[in-house]
């Protein structure tokens, strides 16, 4: 497994070692052994699953109190992954990342807590997986706004008819959202 940092502290890229052939694939999505060696040493307590067609856009949610740490990946079609560090003691609060997920290039992401989140699927009929640090608690869900000037994530929307949910066309923007310490 290949680590890679992104351009702001706590994310990360996470390319599984895939041994593959004529008759498919195999590949570990999760190991703790050889996350924790990795200086992940995760404990997770639920799973989702989400599919969505093309021009979903998820996010950016993210609970407080009480964050979710997240490891994502797409199993079938694609999305671009988004995070936010709202850690107003971070040096790079506000700043945001992100990464191009699909079943085809098989790249995790972990998104630790004190994060926005959110993704674009890009294809349709597209599978989305992710594991949880904590339990989804819909009592401390918040939603940053996606398109947020003032955050200016450079989501790939071309060609792409959005379509989101009434929660999140309401997202806060950055300056009312309840940032983490």
């Amino acid at each position: 497994m290949k680590i890679i940092e992104c351009n702001i502290p706590g994310p990360l890229i996470i390319e599984p070692t895939v041994f593959g052939d004529d008759r498919g694939f195999f590949m570990e999505s999760w190991n703790a052994a050889d996350f924790a060696a990795a200086g992940l040493d995760l404990n997770f307590v639920q799973d989702n699953h989400s599919r969505s067609q093309k021009g979903v856009l998820r996010g950016m949610h993210f609970q407080n109190p009480k964050p979710q740490g997240k490891l994502v990946r797409v199993v079938r079609g694609a999305v671009f992954d988004a995070v936010v560090d709202l850690r107003r003691s971070s040096s790079t609060f506000g700043k945001w990342t992100g990464v191009f997920l699909s079943s085809e290039n098989k790249r995790m992401f972990w998104v630790p807590e004190g994060f926005a989140h959110g993704f674009l699927t890009l294809e349709d009929d597209t599978d989305f997986l992710y594991k949880c640090t904590a339990p989804y608690r819909p009592e401390n869900e918040s939603s940053l706004a996606w398109d947020d000037p003032t955050v200016g994530i450079e989501w790939p929307l071309d060609g792409i008819e959005l379509k989101l949910s009434a929660k999140d066309t309401a997202g806060l923007p950055l300056a009312d959202v309840k940032a983490f310490a």
